[in-house]
């Protein structure tokens, strides 16, 4: 059997334009910038998301149909891992993800981007969904897994509705990221804080640290 004869390379266009991931992370980078100095999501234009990012309007428009798609890719681009859990108890697994979360909130382009993410819940249904599926759902399935670990170990009590306990941990340092001004109020040892009044109330009554 003969060997298929190599085909010659061809000369004429290639389909397509290679992307260049230094562009798109100057585009990106660009309305990460425009976020953190206040601009709102609904004031940004292609062009002047463009001049910031020191590129042409057209490389936008290649990668990214409209603004709601951009800004996906953003809040895609801007989150971080999941924190690394001690694993040594629930208490302590719950004030590691608590710290990352307001760790989080105090970082102005990320506190911009969640923001504008809930100011779109109504107008942009896409982007709400993008930043529930991206940021919202890893952690709260982190918190889920943690809680349930505490329940197996004996550390929460049997009763206790999981999908709320983990709202009812997060939910003081949303509302102090959403309500609070540019500069939120969340001092250090506030994750500690929340999570020993919290378990205070869903310990067993013959837990040791009740």
């Amino acid at each position: 059997m003969t060997p298929p004869k190599s085909r010659p390379p061809s000369n004429g266009p290639t389909r397509g334009r290679p992307r260049s991931e230094a562009v798109e992370q100057a585009i990106l980078e660009g309305v990460m910038l425009l976020l953190e100095d206040g601009v709102p999501l609904g004031d940004l234009s292609i062009e002047r998301i463009a001049r910031t990012a020191g590129v042409g309007k057209a490389a936008i428009y290649r990668r990214w149909s409209d603004k709601e798609d951009l800004f996906v890719d953003v809040i895609r681009a801007a989150e971080s891992a999941e924190p690394e859990l001690p694993g040594t108890s629930m208490r302590d697994d719950l004030v590691v993800l608590l710290e990352s979360l307001r760790q989080r909130s105090l970082v102005g382009r990320l506190l911009a981007i969640l923001r504008n993410a809930h100011a779109q819940t109504r107008s942009s249904p896409k982007i709400w969904a993008a930043y529930h599926a991206g940021v919202i759902t890893p952690r709260r399935d982190l918190g889920l897994a943690i809680l349930r670990q505490g329940r197996a170990n004996g550390e929460l009590r049997a009763d206790v509705d999981l999908e709320l306990a983990v709202e009812m941990f997060v939910g003081p340092l949303l509302i102090r990221s959403f309500a609070g001004p540019d500069h939120p109020d969340l001092p250090d040892g506030l994750a500690e804080q929340i999570v020993d009044t919290v378990l205070h109330g869903l310990r067993p009554v013959n837990s040791p640290s009740a």
